[in-house]
């Protein structure tokens, strides 16, 4: 890197910001190399805000890897990276954001509906007075002035009634929008928790889960354990057969993981070829025994391409296992869990470890 006394002739000298930037570009540039990663946005972000120190905790996290000399690979970064504590706090603030959202369009609908009803009781009170005045009109007779003010009085109050109609039709339709409204934001949660590929939970309803799930097991004094699973050579799968095919095996394992699952166990897709699933008041040999069921009705599944005819061979996943010990333990968790998951792949896959 030049410095400061190593200029050219005729160059101006970098200013200290411009030697930072360009030593942060080096750094990051010489770790993607050192470790075979790919170049890629994510994998800059992430690395760029270890290196430079913006991000603390992963700074800690990088440091902490490389002291310990385990290998730092695109697995390992990948994990990193969906295990971020801040992740967590994007998704509930956006819960955050439409539980308001949802809020003012009760309190809307609610105050469209008073609007209404009170509109309602004054046209009929109006109602009520004009067909008096008439009344008196009609028995006035004679007293022509008199009865040409009442008249006036009248005419006035009937265009003021069609007035309160009119506004009545329009709290009436404004209402009904906001229910409509609320209607579709229900609808619009329930699918943002959803995988549209394989129809289970996504991440961001397992994120909200896990939460809750280790908040009542805690308070219960009942054992949480987590799982991370992984279809095995999955992108081999891919290269050989197609993404379609791909796809087709992610739903056809979603399908063995939601026939075995029950109302004690949380299964989602978090991403990729990556499962998760809580165990509710299961301990690890229980969600082990469990889990390895699953593992083995998958592997005893022969798939065949329905485009080619040929058989995809046995498709087999790999899962790790680790108990929640608490709240505070949730995320720590995850990571053990994710370590079992690659203890798992190591030992030669289409297994389940728990630790």
């Amino acid at each position: 890197m030049k410095n400061l006394s190593m200029t050219e002739p005729g160059e101006q000298p970098e200013t200290r910001v411009e030697q930072a930037r360009r030593d942060l570009l080096d750094r990051v540039g010489a770790f993607v190399m050192r470790h075979d990663l790919d170049v890629t946005g994510p994998n800059l972000s992430v690395i760029c805000a270890a290196l430079s120190g913006t991000n603390g905790v992963l700074a800690k996290t990088f440091c902490a890897r490389e002291i310990s000399g385990d290998p730092i690979d695109q697995r390992w970064l990948d994990t990193v990276v969906r295990l971020d504590p801040e992740t967590g706090e994007r998704m509930d603030e956006l819960e955050r954001l439409m539980d308001q959202l949802e809020f003012s369009l009760i309190r809307y609908s609610q105050s469209a509906r008073s609007a209404h009803d009170e509109t309602s009781e004054h046209r009929g009170t109006i109602d009520a007075q004009i067909a008096a005045m008439s009344e008196s009109v009609g028995s006035q007779g004679d007293d022509r002035d008199t009865a040409a003010e009442v008249e006036r009085v009248i005419n006035l109050s009937r265009a003021m009634l069609d007035r309160i109609k009119q506004v009545e039709t329009a709290m009436a339709k404004s209402q009904a929008e906001s229910e409509q409204l609320r209607e579709n934001l229900a609808k619009a949660r329930l699918e943002a928790d959803v995988d549209h590929l394989t129809r289970l939970p996504n991440r961001r309803a397992f994120e909200r889960t896990l939460t809750s799930a280790a908040r009542r097991a805690q308070t219960r004094s009942e054992p949480l354990c987590v799982a991370f699973c992984d279809v095995d050579r999955f992108k081999a799968i891919n290269d050989k057969h197609g993404h379609d095919a791909g796809d087709r095996i992610l739903v056809s394992i979603a399908e063995t993981f939601s026939t075995h699952a029950s109302d004690q166990c949380f299964v989602a897709r978090h991403g990729g070829e990556e499962f998760v699933l809580l165990f509710y008041n299961f301990d690890k040999d229980a969600a082990w025994r469990k889990l390895d069921g699953m593992r083995r009705a998958q592997a005893a599944k022969m798939l065949v391409d329905r485009k080619t005819g040929k058989g995809f061979g046995k498709i087999t996943f790999s899962g790790g296992i680790a108990r929640i010990e608490g709240v505070q333990d949730a995320r720590e968790a995850l990571a053990r869990a994710d370590a079992a998951l690659y203890e798992a792949k190591s030992a030669g896959r289409n297994r389940i470890v728990a630790i």
